[in-house]
């Protein structure tokens, strides 16, 4: 029989350093359970309901919302769950347990020539289950989607332990029931830990690309900026371009990678970067991107091409400096009740540079310090990143934010496109949500969860 004992702590030292995500803020559990097996987390959900304990599941505790922290019973690490089970290459796909980190997942696959498409900026923190809880995408998705276009099947654990086994189902047609209802599977994946725990996932792999460019494209304003990443994904979807990602940088996001090694050819005042996939030899058609670079005022000059496999990752290095350096900033200001805090709104994409622009207005009229503006540009969705150096400069903070969100909304946009809502942004998604679709959720939620013990704070309650 599992002992549950032996996978909990209530050490101080040990809930102390599960307190804490990428969100800035402190959560200190009751207890943390670290189990290494699928079989624990049963015994553990069991225990848990008979003592109305509530469960907070976690990863690699990269989340920016706060949903991998909790001070309401036990933080339950999956990170020891950690192994790859199987890939099956006639299949073009793999199981893994919940914990294994993405990076190493990627690195795995392209051992055995194919590629994992998910790639959040916390690939080398973040792990499957908990890319798997929000939906996880990144620069990539502009051509590969989400974790969730990805995923084949799942093992969760209910909240009163049972295991369910699901798989997607390959047939072409079904008029079975309800829409929602036919995949079980997507019920899961963004529900953010608050209808079970993913334990297993098997996923699809593609092929792995035989070459990745990187263009890198200067422009010495946003507007020409912005207008560029438009028209670049107007080619892509007319199938005259075919970008991976379109990732916008702005001044301020610029100052951070000039300040590491090997940004200072990131010149301007505004910053494109993309990548693209070539096969058989061939590169990508420079000509169509330097007409579009021309039709948008930036020198070719200024075009940098980021070749093989090296350049790459110094590109994706100087690129995820952005977040990683404004949460460090962040974090000096924690004492005096501030901290860093980060959006992903998105909107339709040929709405975009109106959308920025509306969230710079509203910090003006917030008397707030400008955002850093960065990120998925090509999906319609920037990061902005706010640096509040005090409670007061917080609660302007999210009131420019709020402000920015019902805009936002106007534009057939949405509060959260990849982190999630978690606990941070609960209190926005009534702004998007009706009252309707809030009560559908409920009713899941208390159908494989009629306790509400799992992942409290998170999304719904």
């Amino acid at each position: 029989m599992t002992s549950v004992a032996s996978t909990i702590s209530h050490d101080p030292a040990v809930r102390q350093a599960y307190a804490g995500d990428a969100s800035g803020i402190e959560l200190i559990p009751d207890a943390v359970a670290r189990p290494t097996s699928a079989a624990e987390v049963v015994a553990l959900l069991e225990s848990a309901t008979a003592t109305a304990t509530p469960v907070t599941p976690a990863g690699g505790q990269s989340s920016t919302t706060a949903a991998s922290i909790t001070d309401r019973g036990i933080l339950l690490s999956l990170k020891g769950l950690d192994r790859i089970l199987d890939l099956n290459a006639a299949e073009g796909t793999v199981r893994v347990e919940a914990g294994v980190g993405i990076a190493h997942l990627k690195a795995a696959a392209a051992a055995h020539g194919f590629l994992f498409a998910c790639d959040p900026t916390s690939e080398e923190e973040a792990t499957i289950g908990g890319a798997i809880a929000c939906n996880a995408s990144g620069a990539r998705s502009l051509r590969y989607g989400a974790i969730r276009r990805h995923v084949v099947g799942l093992d969760v654990v209910r909240a009163n332990g049972e295991p369910l086994q699901l798989r997607r189902p390959r047939l072409e047609k079904n008029t079975v029931g309800y829409f929602p209802m036919q995949d079980p599977v997507d019920w899961f994946i963004g529900s953010e830990g608050t209808l079970g725990v993913v334990v297993a996932a098997e996923l699809a792999l593609l092929p792995l690309p035989e070459r990745v460019t990187g263009l890198g494209i200067s422009f010495d304003n946003e507007h020409d900026a912005l207008a560029f990443v438009k028209a670049a994904r107007d080619g892509m979807d007319q199938g005259t371009l075919r970008p991976r990602c379109l990732e916008f940088l702005d001044a301020q996001a610029l100052e951070i990678v000039r300040s590491e090694e090997g940004g200072a050819s990131w010149r301007g005042a505004a910053f494109v970067y993309i990548e693209e996939e070539t096969a058989g030899g061939t590169e990508p058609d420079y000509d169509a991107w330097l007409a579009l670079v021309e039709a948008h005022h930036a020198a070719d000059s200024d075009v940098q091409v980021f070749d093989g496999d090296a350049a790459i990752r110094t590109a994706r290095r100087l690129r995820h400096a952005v977040p990683a350096t404004m949460h460090e900033r962040g974090g000096r200001y924690r004492a005096a009740g501030g901290r860093r805090v980060s959006t992903d709104w998105a909107v339709p994409y040929a709405r975009l540079e109106e959308a920025v622009s509306a969230a710079r207005n509203a910090a003006v009229r917030h008397g707030i310090e400008m955002p850093t503006i960065y990120g998925h540009a090509g999906n319609g969705h920037p990061h902005e990143n706010f640096i509040a150096r005090s409670s007061a400069e917080l609660e302007a903070v999210s009131s420019a934010i709020t402000e920015t969100l019902k805009l936002v909304l106007a534009m057939g946009g949405t509060v959260a496109a990849e982190h999630g809502v978690g606990k941070l942004k609960r209190h926005w998604v009534p702004l998007q949500v009706t009252p309707l679709q809030m009560r559908a959720m409920w009713a899941l939620k208390r159908e494989l969860d009629p306790s509400g013990l799992l992942a409290p704070g998170n999304l719904l309650s």
